[in-house]
């Protein structure tokens, strides 16, 4: 089974999968991933398109180097996993650049669809966003000792990704799960978890 966990900075997604991870673990083969990232190659992609050093890259070249990240991605980990029967999570996939760089950037939903064609021979099982204002997210992450790129962008962009991902919601409706992202992380651990159980 492949679950993927999206929403914008400072849902908790990371901490989340974490909790949901140590609960599967104790009874199914788990894999534990991100995006983008999650193998040796991808990571180094996601260092350029992440690492606040390289301010030039393009909202164009942005997107393609997510796309060719979660190529990776998909050969090395997600696909592989399947393969030996193992329920996948992932922090972030298609649906985080269908948001950020179609929506919020604005290079529209189709672009993002084919040059990510590989992805979505490979769509999710299950996808839970975790919805939350942008002000309160980016509050949390105030403390952050080091901001990536997109944690640098305006609070007019983050509320953009949100408008991206409920019209993702409307799009998705039988694969994606909304989560309140206002409530703590034991709560939406445990709603999470149910939802997960009933599937499998």
């Amino acid at each position: 089974m492949f679950i993927t966990f999206e929403g914008g900075e400072g849902t908790g997604k990371t901490t989340l999968i974490e909790n949901i991870y140590e609960q599967l673990k104790k009874t199914h083969h788990v894999i534990k991933t991100r995006e983008p990232g999650g193998s040796m190659i991808a990571e180094a992609i996601r260092d350029v398109i992440l690492n606040p050093k390289y301010k030039g890259v393009t909202p164009y070249t942005e997107a393609l180097l997510l796309a060719a990240s979660r190529a990776q991605h998909l050969d090395e980990v997600i696909l592989p996993g399947l393969k030996q029967d193992a329920i996948v999570l992932c922090d972030r996939y298609i649906d985080s650049s269908l948001a950020y760089q179609g929506y919020a950037r604005k290079l529209g939903f189709e672009f993002v669809l084919s040059i990510n064609y590989y992805a979505t021979l490979n769509m999710p099982d299950l996808t839970f966003y975790i919805d939350l204002d942008p002000e309160i997210g980016m509050s949390r992450i105030e403390g952050r000792t080091k901001y990536d790129r997109l944690d640098q962008e305006s609070k007019n962009f983050h509320q953009e990704v949100r408008k991206g991902y409920l019209e993702i919601l409307d799009k998705y409706p039988k694969r994606i799960v909304k989560i309140n992202g206002n409530q703590s992380i034991e709560e939406i651990s445990s709603e999470i978890m149910s939802i997960i159980k009933e599937k499998l």
